[in-house]
């Protein structure tokens, strides 16, 4: 779960000086006053043995070879060195119970977070193509960052997912229980994008598994791996080094056409491929006489091309991919 660390070492640091400084309190305090104090040799205290009496006295141990003698001796202990030793156990102490804390804490959280989370979307791996789903995301579907997973073998990519507000989960995807602790099971969409084929295959058929109903999207390098992905349950396959290749080779002759693909890509401004419900009204008319551009219509969750014989009409149910306008944020205020 996202949230502000602290480091480790400067927090054990911060103890640890504490500790001695009240340790050396008491050992100046019982120095100054040393002729008020008996040991069971008779012979005097020395510097050594207030440092062997402040450290038995600060940790409880109490041998009782050393003890206050004087009235102002075993008021000095009451009324400086017994706080200096409660504050000495609260950091020694308070420590170890920290971290305790901390761990229940944190797991209590992981436990409620899985608990409520539903409908969620499971992004594995947060390389390139990872980013750039959950920009996508989080701008143009405007899904609520607590509500994206990322799961990554690499420290660094979660915490730059982290900074985002995104959840995170450490461990190799291709595991069940690290696929279990990110909800894959109550997940509504898996994207996997690892940077290897044969890792996207194996995580696929995993996530497969542990969530049957959940729509899997994957990324793959190579076209020949595309069958492998279908069989292990992804839903859809994206070839990405097909896709660039093409946008490459149409770039040498008609580069604007890549521009335009670009920017139907982009939701941030200009155009965009979207999707939207048919209205009432537009029932029993064709896509070609709306004012949106319609590329094309699903039906009982199959695509069909504007130009298709079944995209003649539009019937109550179906679902429009239309051409829509991005206006950018600072265009859109008044």
């Amino acid at each position: 779960m996202p949230e502000t660390a602290v480091s480790p070492l400067r927090a054990i640091v911060k103890r640890i000086i504490g500790a001695l400084l009240a340790l050396t309190a008491t050992v100046l305090i019982v120095y100054v006053d040393r002729d008020s104090y008996t040991d069971s040799a008779g012979d005097g205290l020395s510097l050594l043995d207030c440092f062997y009496y402040a450290t038995v006295s600060l940790s409880t141990t109490g041998y009782g070879d050393i003890s206050p003698v004087t009235q102002s001796a075993r008021l000095i202990n009451v009324l400086v060195i017994t706080p200096l030793r409660v504050l000495f156990l609260i950091v020694l102490v308070g420590t170890t119970l920290e971290v305790l804390t901390e761990r229940s804490r944190q797991a209590f959280r992981i436990q409620k977070w899985r608990s409520k989370v539903r409908d969620h979307v499971v992004v594995i791996g947060f390389g390139t193509k990872g980013r750039a789903a959950v920009k996508t995301l989080l701008g143009d579907d405007g899904v609520e960052p607590n509500r994206i997973v990322v799961v990554d073998p690499d420290q660094t990519a979660l915490d730059s997912a982290g900074a985002l507000g995104l959840v995170t989960v450490h461990g190799s995807a291709t595991r069940s229980d690290v696929l279990r602790v990110a909800g894959v099971q109550r997940a509504r969409a898996v994207v996997v994008a690892p940077n290897r084929d044969d890792s996207a295959v194996l995580i696929t058929l995993t996530a497969r598994e542990l969530a049957p109903k959940a729509h899997i999207v994957v990324s793959v390098r190579e076209a020949e791996n595309v069958h492998l992905l279908k069989q292990s349950g992804a839903n859809q396959v994206v070839i990405s080094s097909e896709t660039a290749g093409r946008l490459l080779g149409i770039a040498t002759s008609t580069p604007r056409i890549v521009d335009m693909v670009e920017d139907l890509l982009t939701p941030e401004s200009g155009l965009a491929i979207a999707e939207r419900q048919v209205e009432p009204g537009e029932a029993g008319g064709s896509p070609r006489h709306l004012s949106d551009i319609v590329l094309g219509l699903v039906r009982d969750g199959v695509l069909y091309r504007v130009d298709a014989p079944e995209a003649d009409a539009i019937e109550p149910g179906d679902r429009l991919l239309y051409i829509r306008k991005v206006t950018p944020a600072a265009e859109s205020r008044p």
